[in-house]
């Protein structure tokens, strides 16, 4: 059986390149697994140390912790947990003090 693969973005991890990722301080790196819609599916590496820069979400975010540790808002987050921000959200606390390996979906 053939299977369209029409609106379809699949991605292979290990054929997507690493890119800096954003923060104000330390250090990461992310792959673009996929995109829709102006939907990003990307994976990202996030080194101790490293903390996001405060934003307003104009769309839903969703993050799934892989492996490691972060905080997010205050509230602690390792291996399995996730969250979901609605729109209109402000993000002011992104942190790892471990380092976190993370599954990150948002539109631009």
């Amino acid at each position: 059986m053939t299977h369209s693969l029409e609106g379809w973005d699949i991605g292979r991890q290990a054929e997507r390149d690493w890119t800096p990722w954003g923060g104000s301080t330390g250090k990461a790196r992310a792959k673009v697994l996929a995109i829709a819609d102006d939907y990003y599916l990307t994976l990202v590496q996030a080194d101790a140390g490293y903390s996001g820069d405060a934003h307003e979400h104009a769309h839903a975010e969703f993050l799934y912790v892989v492996d490691g540790s972060l905080r997010t808002q205050g509230v602690d987050l390792s291996r399995g947990d996730g969250y979901a921000a609605a729109p209109g959200s402000v993000h002011t606390d992104f942190a790892t003090s471990t380092g976190a390996t993370y599954l990150l979906v948002f539109k631009l």
